[in-house]
Parts: structure tokens; C-alpha cells; sequence
């Protein structure tokens, strides 16, 4: 489920940190925090058993603005950015009720906009609507940085770039623990999931965001965009992935994809 979210300010000095990311996604999740009561009421009464309220993604920010240092100056007074979440069909009205007219800061240390929700606009369903247990083939691209990585020996990752092996190998890896957070271990397991990277128009490019800059915890990622991906896996799945974004920190605003052509598989697909 993925929204278009509309944010206006009236501050004048409209400066950004350029690493805007981990403001929005804290932002998002205090928000979607004051509903956890609500959201557990909701499954309880519903009978809805599966967990996902905060698997959540956003693309990056559309408006204009020129680059000043670390600072993104924003040459008008509102921003629209997408905002995707894992939930059922039924949340649409609960989650637009948590978010308009809600306070957003985006700040760090030496900056500070606070916005408004002025308005949360639902977006189609990128698959449509079918049966959730068809395989499918989706081609996609992502609208925000795609980070890969595998942890090494200290903990940390080391991350990928899309010509290297290991990085379709460490997205699906992802993709199954996304899979086993709202299933089950052994579902996770069973599942046929394939991705293959292809080129676009440009080449590929590699983007480093700071997370938590300037604080004890600051942590350095690179994402990569420019990239195509052809993703096939039943469309329950696929339909995960998408909403929950795809490879590691999703909810610090990585791996936002979009879908430009899909088409269902026969029935005689199985996993080998």
C-alpha cells in the first residue's frame, strides 16, 4: 500500500540536511508509532495475523532545490515524496487519519524545517488485483538507492555494487527475512524468488547517504540507482517487496521501487 504525501512549510530558510533520510524515516515512524494500540485493536478484530506495520519505505523527496554544502535548499514551500507500507487493503483510511495534518521535522544539528501533512493521496496497486498465490514477473526500477551488502567478521556490511555476483544473492536473502517476518521461517524457505539486475539508459551510479550524522552512531551506506530489476516470486511476495522496498535500512528510505510491466507465469512454474 503506497502513498503520495504532500508536505508544506512556512519557514522562510528552507535548508535540508543533503542527508535527509534518517530525519524523514523518524519522522514516519513516530507517526505510525501513535497508532500501535489502534493497529493491534485492528488485527485483533479483523482476524488479520500478519505482522507489517512497520515495514515501511519512502522514495526520495521531488521538489526543487539546489545543493549549498551538505545543505539542499528547497526553492519552494512544499515537497511530495511516496511513502510505501505493508498492510492490509482495509488500513487505507487508518493510515491517511494518522498522517494528515501531522507534524514533520527534517533537521540535524545546524538546520531545522518543520512541515505540515497537507494532503495523503492513496496510489494504485502497482500488481492490481488477482490471486495472491500466482507466480509473476515484474521488471522494476528503484526510485531511491538500492543498498546490498553482506556482514563481515566485525559486523559491519560490505556492500555491493550490481555487477558483482552477490548482489541479486544478498537482495533475495533480504527479501526471505522480510518474508519470514510476516509468515514463517519455513514459508521463507520454499519460496521461489529470482532477481536479475539490467542495464538502463545511464550508467549504473552509486550514491553514499550518512545515517545519524554527527552522532556517535553515524553510519556510512552507499546505495546504487540507474539499475533495472527483474524480480519473479508468487505475488503475495512480490507485492512485499515492493511495499517494504528491497535490501537492507528499506525503512531509512532505501530500495523504493517501482514496477513498469508485469505478467503472470503458468502454473507449471516450480521451485528447483
Amino acid at each position: 500500500m503506497r502513498f503520495n504525501i504532500l508536505l508544506h512549510t512556512n519557514f522562510s530558510d528552507r535548508r535540508i540536511p543533503i542527508n535527509y533520510q534518517y530525519p524523514l524515516s523518524s519522522a514516519i515512524y513516530r507517526i505510525i508509532s501513535k497508532g500501535d494500540g489502534e493497529y493491534a485493536k485492528f488485527l485483533h478484530e479483523t482476524g488479520y495475523g500478519k505482522k507489517g506495520f512497520k515495514l515501511f519505505t519512502f522514495s526520495q523527496i521531488n521538489c526543487p532545490f539546489k545543493i549549498s554544502g551538505d545543505r539542499m535548499e528547497l526553492l519552494t514551500n512544499e515537497l511530495l515524496f511516496q511513502v510505501s507500507f505493508h498492510l492490509p487493503e482495509a488500513m487505507e483510511t487508518f493510515i491517511k487519519g494518522l498522517f494528515l495534518s501531522e507534524k514533520v521535522d527534517i533537521a540535524d544539528s545546524r538546520s531545522k524545517v518543520s512541515f505540515t501533512v497537507k494532503s495523503i493521496e492513496r496510489l494504485p496497486n502497482l500488481l492490481g488485483d488477482s490471486n495472491e498465490g500466482e507466480m509473476i514477473n515484474i521488471s522494476t526500477r528503484p526510485t531511491s538507492p538500492i543498498v546490498a551488502g553482506v556482514q563481515n567478521e566485525k559486523g559491519y556490511y560490505d556492500f555491493l555494487s550490481p555487477d558483482n555476483r552477490l548482489f541479486t544473492e544478498s537482495l533475495i536473502h533480504n527479501w526471505r527475512s522480510k518474508i519470514s517476518t510476516c509468515y514463517d521461517d519455513a514459508t521463507a524457505e520454499s519460496a521461489l524468488l529470482m532477481m536479475e539486475v539490467f542495464s538502463m539508459k545511464n550508467p549504473f551510479k552509486s550514491r553514499l547517504i550518512t545515517i545519524k550524522s554527527g552522532k556517535p552512531e553515524e553510519t556510512k551506506i552507499r546505495g546504487w540507482l540507474n539499475l533495472g530489476l527483474k524480480i519473479t516470486g508468487e505475488r503475495r511476495f512480490v507485492e512485499l517487496l515492493l511495499n517494504a522496498g528491497t535490501g537492507v535500512y528499506s525503512s531509512q528510505g532505501m530500495g523504493f521501487l517501482e514496477s513498469f510491466s508485469c505478467d503472470i507465469l503458468p502454473s507449471t512454474v516450480t521451485r528447483t
